[in-house]
This record gives C-alpha cells, sequence and structure tokens, in this order.
C-alpha cells in the first residue's frame, strides 16, 4: 500500500498529459494555428513554433498514455520533463506569466515521480518485468 500514493501521482500526471493532448488532437490544424499566432511576436521564427505545435499533442496524448499505463516510466517521465521545459522556455519568450506555475508545477511532479521511482510497483513496468 506504501506505493499507492506514487501510483496516484502518477495518474495525476498522466491524465493531465492525456487530456491536453486528447482535446488538441481532434483539432491540430487549429491548435497550431493558434500557437504560431501567439509566437508571432516572439523571437522564435515559424519554422521552430509550427513542427512544434503539431508534435506537442502527440507528445502529450503519449507521454499520459505511458505514464497512465505506468509503460516505460523512467523515459516518459524524463520525456515529459523535457516537453515541460520547452513548454516553460516559450511561456517565457510570450511573457505568458500566469501559464509558468501550472507548468512548474507538472515539472515538480515529474521530478518527484523519478526521484521515487523505486515506488513504480503499480505499473505495467512491474508486471513487464517479472
Amino acid at each position: 500500500m506504501s506505493d499507492f500514493p506514487y501510483f496516484m501521482l502518477r495518474l495525476v500526471a498522466g491524465v493531465s498529459f492525456l487530456g491536453h493532448g486528447l482535446v488538441r488532437l481532434p483539432k491540430l490544424p487549429a491548435f497550431s494555428q493558434w500557437m504560431t499566432g501567439r509566437f508571432a511576436s516572439s523571437m522564435l521564427p515559424d519554422a521552430l513554433v509550427t513542427p512544434f505545435s503539431y508534435a506537442l499533442p502527440v507528445a502529450e496524448f503519449i507521454i499520459g498514455v505511458l505514464l497512465v499505463l505506468g509503460l516505460f516510466s523512467q523515459m516518459t517521465i524524463i520525456a515529459g520533463f523535457v516537453v515541460m521545459l520547452l513548454l516553460m522556455l516559450g511561456t517565457c519568450l510570450i511573457e505568458n506569466w500566469e501559464a509558468l506555475p501550472s507548468q512548474m508545477l507538472h515539472a515538480l511532479i515529474l521530478i518527484v515521480l523519478l526521484q521515487f521511482i523505486v515506488s513504480n510497483s503499480i505499473s505495467l513496468d512491474n508486471v513487464l518485468k517479472k
């Protein structure tokens, strides 16, 4: 039972990533257009923003599914952290300070998950290694 809080925290992160990706995937072109518009006045060129805006929902969805399942957990947590770092950088570049605390909280949850990954017993990783 001591591993249950870890499982719950992994689900919190997973559902958040999954939900972000899930709602954006069906409207991918509109999401990309919105994101590109938000970065139009930033120092980032469209040549970087546009591909990222298409890749982000896919990455969020995949990371979310893998976190919920507890599959490839260590790599998935690191991938999620890299996504959060990129999002935080973009948020700073467009001075969207209101979004930064939420992104930092996501990153912090991922750091905690990685730190205590030995508690990842309620997972497909654990099932598959037996």
